[in-house]
């Protein structure tokens, strides 16, 4: 962890620090103070902090203050499945306790371990040698993999989602959020939307699902080309597992240019030891034991849909000062862009298959 990655907790997220204390005191053996609170600059749904006590360093996820969306910012569920998943082959952090007592903070909380490694914030990975930035990219990919193959009845997941319709489902919770979150009209998302539930795969499968895969919620090892933890499960669910797949693809789409916004277009990825899309997808699916994925793009302009709902309800958070991040207002105005991103997939999904 770099000393960037932390500042005194925003004036908006301030809490009573000392209640925190006695609370953990209490409930954490060995958990003795004094008790000093950091925010994590990033992240924007569920703020987080670091609790650091002279024998450990902590994490404390919680829901965010003021009026939220339905459904949004479970940090129940984030515990649930993050301590589900402790009996598996994913590599998680280990969870201490839940507080779902609103009267200690202010809003219900989850402890972790801080897990010491390194967060690529840009999967440029800058300063890497071509060979790390290669192992390191098939290790997410094999970690993605294994996610896919619990047998999440055997954790006791078998309720965190219906198994079935994940597509249609989530078609209709973030249409929903968007609609409640909108600021102005976008007419590509309505475009996308109308798209979107037209073309569903016939095709169902069901797994448990990351629901926002990608390098800034892995962390490395220290030293080594190896992911060691996946954090911000709060978008986790049972549903289709090519929704996060395509999610962990979307630069390969991304045009160049575009402030802020990833794009592997017209790079030399070979040089730089970073997968194209097809091997990436080919590892992928040998570790799973699929022959194909014929519904990629479609799931690629799902997950820009996905991108743009969430992106329009960081812009309202930011409106209404309940944001966690101190750049969300610049993070909100992605919601067009990324509109306009899926709905040109969604286009050039079409000509494919007049053209087939």
């Amino acid at each position: 962890m770099r000393e960037d990655d932390v500042t005194p907790v925003r004036e908006n997220h301030r809490f009573d620090e000392s209640r925190l204390w006695h609370y953990l005191r209490e409930r954490m053996p060995n958990f003795r103070g004094p008790l000093a609170v950091r925010q994590f600059v990033g992240g924007q749904s569920n703020p987080t902090f670091l609790l650091e006590t002279p024998d450990a360093r902590f994490v404390m996820r919680k829901k965010p203050p003021g009026t939220l969306l339905q459904s949004a910012h479970q940090v129940e569920r984030e515990y649930r499945i993050i301590k589900a998943l402790a009996a598996t082959d994913v590599p998680v952090p280990r969870v201490h306790l839940l507080c779902e007592d609103a009267s200690i903070i202010g809003t219900a909380f989850f402890v972790m371990d801080f897990v010491e490694g390194r967060i690529m914030r840009d999967p440029m990975m800058l300063g890497a040698s071509p060979h790390e930035r290669a192992t390191c990219y098939d290790s997410m990919n094999d970690v993605l993999a294994r996610l896919h193959k619990v047998d999440f009845r055997a954790v006791g997941l078998g309720d965190y989602g219906r198994p079935e319709a994940y597509v249609a489902r989530q078609l209709a919770r973030w249409s929903k959020q968007y609609e409640a979150s909108k600021i102005d009209e976008i007419p590509e998302m309505d475009r996308l939307i109308e798209w979107l539930g037209r073309n569903i795969p016939a095709a169902d499968e069901t797994t448990i699902v990351h629901g926002d895969y990608r390098m800034e919620n892995i962390v490395f090892h220290p030293v080594e080309p190896r992911v060691v933890a996946v954090l911000d499960w709060e978008l986790s669910t049972l549903g289709h597992p090519l929704g996060d797949l395509a999610w962990a693809c979307r630069a390969y789409h991304c045009p160049p240019g575009i402030d802020g916004v990833l794009s592997f277009q017209g790079m030399d990825l070979k040089a730089h030891g970073i997968p194209s899309e097809e091997e990436f997808v080919a590892a992928y699916c040998r570790r799973v034991g699929r022959s194909s994925v014929p519904d990629l793009m479609f799931f690629v302009a799902f997950s820009f849909f996905r991108g743009a709902a969430i992106s329009q309800g960081i812009a309202m958070r930011a409106k209404i000062g309940n944001a966690s991040g101190p750049d969300a207002a610049l993070r909100g105005a992605k919601a067009r862009q990324t509109a306009e991103l899926g709905w040109d997939v969604a286009q050039k999904c079409e000509v494919a298959k007049r053209n087939s």
